[in-house]
């Protein structure tokens, strides 16, 4: 594994993790960071991938974006385009006044995540 690969997994685990947190609250959860967090776990579990697989990025957010990088290296998480762009949308659109993601959308967002974290994880040779 590349040097800088494990840094990227753990900053995606602890996203994973506050995510899962900020959801499993039962005073005042904030489901708008719970959709902000499964994203960053995402994002950076798909540069964990590029970075092992020698791919160049430049320092983007979007996960449609990087999913364009990652196809040609796994190509298996193609069919999850339509979703990461929805992730990838509303995790800035729910950080700002206006919009709020509801119960529904954190357990969205998080299955999503878990499917792309376990993918990464497999990916990169990791234990589930």
């Amino acid at each position: 594994m590349k040097p800088e690969v494990p840094e990227w997994i753990a900053k995606a685990e602890g996203d994973f993790l506050t995510a899962l947190r900020e959801y499993r609250t039962r005073k005042s959860p904030n489901y708008d960071s719970v959709y902000f967090h499964a994203q960053q776990c995402i994002e950076k579990y798909m540069k964990a991938r590029l970075v092992e697989a020698g791919t160049h990025f430049s320092k983007i957010h979007d996960l449609g974006l990087l999913l364009g990088l990652i196809v040609p290296v796994e190509s298996m998480w193609e069919p999850f385009r339509l979703v990461l762009n929805r992730v990838s949308y509303y995790a800035v659109d729910f950080r700002y006044p206006g919009e709020f993601a509801s119960k529904e959308d954190a357990a969205e967002s998080l299955n999503t995540c878990h499917q792309l974290r376990c993918m990464a994880r497999q990916s990169l040779g990791l234990s589930e």
